[in-house]
């Protein structure tokens, strides 16, 4: 189906392969490219669309993100536009991290404005309580070891989510990681000026500071700082545990301090943690991510601490769910959480321990996301057998919209000429792989292993290959046009007729690289002679 972005048409659904809509006239193809199947969700300032790029092999699914002024004055359409802008370049910031949706296009047309982003196929945090009723005191835990190291990444760029909700936060389906969407950039900035103008823009002003309840005392008040996010996720983590919103809480008359501990059944040292999270006061609050995480760690310290945690928490029956005193220490939330901390900073201090870590199977992908899986190969020769991806299994994954294949292992895998343009490989293993010939265009390959890899004509423009180690990859006629390789190892490789114009790369990288008179370097010039 061909789904109409006018909000004014009476009847937006169209057949598949229209052009024009058939109530209103408008164009169904955004740029020639972008085709809305179906609405997503509609709010206030912005609706979001589920789409197909036609202008991609495979039409993968991505997501547009409408941003509409209700207010046709000239003055605020300038000032939607300047928001528009400033949204955009907040998602750029953010960078290819593997759970943070990644900004694919960006372009006003006529008086409208559209975002594109990368889809992430899963069910929200607030479906599943919907569906299944709360959160356990474990799975708690797992929500916030995988979600305050996002928002310390996001915090190291400067930029304050502002809307973190269980609505925001997605598991998705492919690997069950929680990614976190929606970034409240325009929503902050449209507060400003609906306040100088109380009576143009107050149909905005809804929308301005997050979401009533979830959103501290400060950010009301137009001052977000990092320890806004940091209540926000408390706030999150009480609905889940309760399946309350705050709405439905109640207040202390005298701090303002959210009444929530005589729903929840968690141990003393959740419950601390959780209320220094949720406290008012900026003082006496967590200041930072980093803070809670070193906080969850410290708690749980202790002789059996070190237990790891090889898989996420799943659902558990009702009569699991409330808290044990006599539970035994080694098999404690806060235990699994702390091996999960201390698994994280040291992927954080080390980019080698961080795939070690992955593949001792700790984040492996669950076997049922895909088809075709060998289970006689394994990641790693110590650790446990895990599932292989086959070359069968990477295209049927992708020919049904899955785009997200980080640290999977396809070492010594044919994939010649396989079109894989948008995809996801973070810290994937591709050392001695045939690519010969294949279109990964726009393609995620940080700190990606292609050690010996084949990738002779490979169509790799605007690929992000920060810290991706080709040493002695064949790239040889390559397209690498405006790839970002900045710190990847290029010892030995074979760039021989490669087109670099536009890469983020330094000379030094390219010294220790083969290159020829054939080869573009980053300036649009040709390389000097050379032996190949």
């Amino acid at each position: 189906m061909s789904y109409c972005l006018n909000p004014a048409c009476t009847n937006p659904s169209n057949a598949p392969r229209q052009m024009v809509c058939q109530a209103c006239g408008s164009n169904l193809v955004l740029r020639d490219r972008y085709r809305s199947t179906r609405i997503l969700g509609r709010g206030g300032f912005a609706t979001t669309f589920l789409a197909e790029d036609e202008g991609l092999p495979g039409k993968p699914t991505c997501v547009i993100k409408q941003l509409r002024p209700v207010v046709t004055a000239p003055h605020i359409l300038e000032m939607s536009r300047e928001l528009f802008q400033r949204e955009a370049e907040t998602l750029g910031k953010i960078g290819n991290h593997p759970q943070l949706p990644r900004l694919l296009d960006y372009f006003e047309l006529g008086q409208e404005f559209f975002l594109v982003q990368e889809y992430v196929k899963g069910a929200t945090l607030q479906q599943e309580v919907r569906r299944s009723g709360p959160f356990d005191e474990s799975m708690v835990y797992n929500v916030l070891e995988e979600v305050l190291p996002l928002m310390e990444h996001l915090h190291s760029v400067e930029v304050i989510h502002r809307d973190l909700k269980p609505a925001n936060i997605i598991r998705r389906e492919i690997d069950d990681k929680l990614v976190v969407i929606d970034f409240g950039a325009v929503k902050d900035q449209v507060s400003q000026t609906a306040i100088a103008n109380p009576d143009e823009n107050s149909t905005l002003t809804s929308f301005a500071v997050g979401t009533p309840g979830f959103a501290p005392p400060e950010q009301m008040a137009m001052r977000p700082v990092y320890a806004s996010d940091v209540y926000s996720l408390g706030v999150t983590c009480i609905y889940l545990l309760t399946g309350k919103s705050p709405k439905d809480l109640s207040y202390n008359p005298v701090s303002g301090e959210l009444s929530w501990r005589e729903h929840v059944r968690v141990g003393p040292e959740l419950q601390e943690i959780l209320g220094k999270m949720l406290e008012i006061s900026l003082r006496d609050r967590y200041r930072s991510a980093k803070e809670v995480l070193q906080a969850l760690a410290k708690n749980a310290s202790g002789p059996s601490s070190g237990i790891s945690a090889s898989q996420p928490p799943r659902r558990s029956s009702s009569s699991s769910r409330s808290y044990s005193p006599t539970r035994p220490r080694s098999n404690s939330p806060s235990s699994r959480a702390a091996s999960g901390i201390r698994r994280y900073n040291s992927r954080a201090q080390s980019p080698l321990s961080g795939a070690l870590s992955k593949v001792s199977g700790q984040l492996s992908t669950p076997r049922s996301s895909y088809t075709g899986l060998d289970s006689s190969s394994s990641l790693s020769s110590r650790g446990p057998k895990k599932a292989r991806l086959t070359p069968n299994a990477v295209q049927h994954a992708y020919g049904r919209g899955q785009r997200d294949f980080s640290g999977q292992d396809l070492r010594n895998l044919n994939l010649r000429k396989f079109q894989l343009p948008s995809a996801n490989f973070h810290e994937g293993k591709f050392q001695n792989t045939d690519l010969r010939d294949a279109i990964l265009i726009n393609a995620n390959f940080g700190r990606a292993n292609f050690t010996g890899a084949n990738l002779r004509n490979a169509n790799l423009m605007q690929a992000y290959m920060s810290h991706a180690d080709l040493a002695n990859a064949d790239l040889r006629g390559a397209n690498l046009s405006d790839a970002y390789l900045s710190h990847a190892n290029l010892r030995g490789a074979n760039l021989c007729g490669a087109d670099l114009s536009g890469a983020k790369l330094s000379e030094s990288q390219l010294s220790f690289a083969q290159t020829n008179w054939l080869t573009v370097y980053p300036n649009g010039k040709r390389g000097k002679k050379g032996r190949c």
